[in-house]
């Protein structure tokens, strides 16, 4: 297959191993279990979402002629070298993930334990060095997808670093190792190498390279001696990555996350699930239990306590933290002691049972409460997840009840400002729900989706999906028609989500640019800052760039530049060089609009940041005039 990186087959076989990787841990979190669960699921994470560049380079019509056209040295460590890199990673990594998934040794010292994390470490290295040597410009990549790829080498990046570095030759040969899938995972026979060493005596060696330097590329490691062995000082692999030794117990796992329970709930059948996770299956309109398939007499979630009980005392004994911070009824505080939340939790728990009531004013009554208390404090935050909230308030969002349905996206929006709950958030499925509140709600409701969508956006991930949900347009409405509080909320969001270049094009298509033009031109001055600091971040697109000028943006800007505050200043000169670059239609254009004099200003006495727009300004104006 790396063989002939520019022929169709080949690109298909690389589509087919990342379907394959997809594909094994495609139902909630698959069978990915043992020690090495969270590296699997990450690293299939980030390689499902490598789907669509693969595909558009299978589509590129220039692809098969450049890796294959040029045989100098730069050529090919441009082309063939990235693509052979990208192929010998992913077939690495299908081999490593098919063992790693299953893996159980409780042994931190076991050679096979060693040996499948020093695979992590060499696979995602290898990623983020073949993604960061793509020649876009010599194919006819997306810039979405070209910013999605951007997002997964940083995850990888981060990865890496945690992992450690290692250099070339290791790594190459490390990739090139057997790892043996038919073996029972907790009993993975030794592997002879071609000098005769187990893999078990390898891995000694090969351990200490992850005590050098954690540098962002893979280069050649200066301490390797002339016999190739690594003079690097030791450090154990049990100090980079410590795999669990406990044995938790089948009943406090989650039949479907394989996880630690820390919300366990009963089905109708008897059997116990995490909350979110079955709630997430009955949302979905199943009526079945997962383990046993019978189908569920009724819906109804009941809180399991003894058993959560039993692991809030396991953890305890064990010294486990739960992800909370909550055990035994006390609450750990940010200077590490403890609070009692018990009568809290009590109180909570009853609130929440009452978010699933058949009276429409027993419901409405709890959400409000939950609502206040959400607003209150970070340890109502929690201990409000903590109890199963967030599902029953995602449902809430989509009834009749305009009243309900305002108190549950508020406290939805109160519950995100604590960064533990935006998983929990985004795992319920809210994002739909709350883009049908920001369309369709009461103002109210409708400001406090977009405040939402905001602070869910945060986290770069969801930025993606929250981008890809049909959000936007319905931000874009908000920012045209809504209240003055609803316009800000929405612009903010907007902001965020259009950091993601993906969505910048989404951003326009929906008509982001009028808004903001009209934003700009509203005598009342109220949000020009907000608009020109959208517009700032869409300029360097190129769809965004054909829209401000399309809409007679450009004059705007120059009067900006005369009579605008410093910091309006500043954001029309970043603008107005995003629109010049490489384009002298535009610079002329402002050059007759008499730009020179109010840049040659701010050059002078501008913010630090206009001061350089300004000069890049003038120096492409210059350039321009010797035409």
């Amino acid at each position: 297959m790396a063989g002939a990186p520019g022929e169709g087959p080949a690109v298909a076989a690389v589509l087919e191993v990342v379907a394959d990787i997809t594909g094994l841990f495609a139902i909630n979190g698959g069978t990915a279990c043992g020690v090495f669960r969270k590296d699997c699921l990450d690293l299939v994470r980030r390689i499902a979402l490598l789907k669509h560049f693969v595909e558009e380079i299978r589509d590129s019509g220039s692809f098969h002629e450049f890796t294959s056209g040029s045989s100098s040295s730069s050529s090919n460590s441009c082309s063939g070298g990235w693509w052979s890199d990208l192929v010998v990673a992913l077939q690495a990594a299908k081999r490593l993930l098919s063992v790693a998934g299953c893996f159980t040794s409780t042994n931190p010292t076991d050679g096979a334990a060693k040996k499948i994390s020093f695979q992590f470490q060499c696979v995602t290295w290898k990623l983020v060095k073949a993604l960061g040597n793509v020649p876009y410009d010599r194919f006819d990549i997306s810039e979405e997808v070209q910013e999605q790829v951007a997002l997964v080498r940083a995850q990888l990046r981060r990865a890496a670093e945690r992992y450690g570095s290692v250099n070339s030759r290791k790594l190459s040969h490390a990739l090139s190792l057997p790892l043996d899938k038919d073996a029972k995972p907790d009993h993975v026979p030794e592997s002879i190498d071609s000098k005769g060493q187990s893999a078990d005596q390898m891995m000694n060696k090969l351990e200490r390279s992850r005590s050098s330097s954690e540098s962002s590329e893979i280069s050649p490691s200066s301490n390797v001696d002339s016999e190739g062995e690594d003079n690097s000082p030791s450090k154990s692999m049990d100090e980079m990555k410590k795999p669990d030794a406990l044995v938790i117990p089948d009943d406090f796992l989650c039949p479907i996350s394989l996880e630690l329970m820390r919300d366990p709930v009963i089905v109708a059948t008897g059997h116990t699930y995490e909350r979110s996770y079955i709630q997430r299956w009955i949302d979905c309109s199943n009526v079945t239990c997962p383990k046993t398939q019978q189908k569920l007499q009724h819906l109804t979630l009941t809180p399991n306590y003894v058993l959560r009980s039993l692991i809030t005392q396991w953890c305890a004994k064990r010294n486990i933290e739960q992800p909370t911070g909550l055990a035994n009824g006390k609450l750990k505080k940010g200077d590490g002691s403890f609070r009692d939340v018990s009568g809290d939790v009590a109180a909570i728990e009853a609130l929440v049972r009452k978010l699933s009531s058949r009276s429409v004013e027993e419901r409405r009554a709890a959400v409000a409460e939950i609502r206040c208390l959400s607003k209150r404090s970070t340890d109502n935050r929690i201990l409000i997840a903590e109890a199963g909230a967030i599902p029953m308030l995602v449902n809430l969002l989509t009834i009749d009840d305009a009243i309900t349905q305002e108190h549950a996206v508020t406290s939805i929006l109160n519950l995100s400002i604590y960064e533990n709950n935006k998983g929990f958030i985004m795992l319920a499925g809210a994002i739909p729900s709350i883009v049908q509140v920001l369309r369709a709600g009461s103002m109210e409701a409708r400001e406090n989706a977009a405040a939402t969508l905001f602070s869910l956006s945060l986290l770069d991930e969801n930025k993606i999906i929250i981008g890809a949900s049909g959000a936007i347009p319905a931000l874009v409405e908000l920012l045209q028609n809504g209240s003055s509080r609803g316009k800000k909320d929405a612009a903010t969001a907007l902001f965020n989500l259009c950091i993601y270049l993906g969505n910048k094009g989404r951003a326009v298509r929906a008509g982001i640019i009028s808004a903001l033009l009209k934003m700009l031109t509203d005598s009342r001055n109220c949000m020009v800052d907000e608009a020109l600091t959208i517009l700032s971040v869409l300029a360097s697109n190129q769809e965004a760039k054909a829209a401000i000028v399309k809409a007679s943006t450009i004059p705007v800007m120059i009067d900006l530049l005369r009579t605008g505050l410093p910091r309006n200043k500043e954001n029309a000169a970043a603008i107005l060089l995003s629109l010049c670059k490489r384009d002298t239609e535009n610079l002329a254009c402002i050059s007759r609009l008499g730009a020179v004099i109010p840049l040659s200003e701010l050059a002078k006495s501008g913010t630090e940041r206009a001061k350089r727009k300004a000069t890049s300004l003038l120096e492409l104006l210059r350039k321009l005039q010797q035409l």
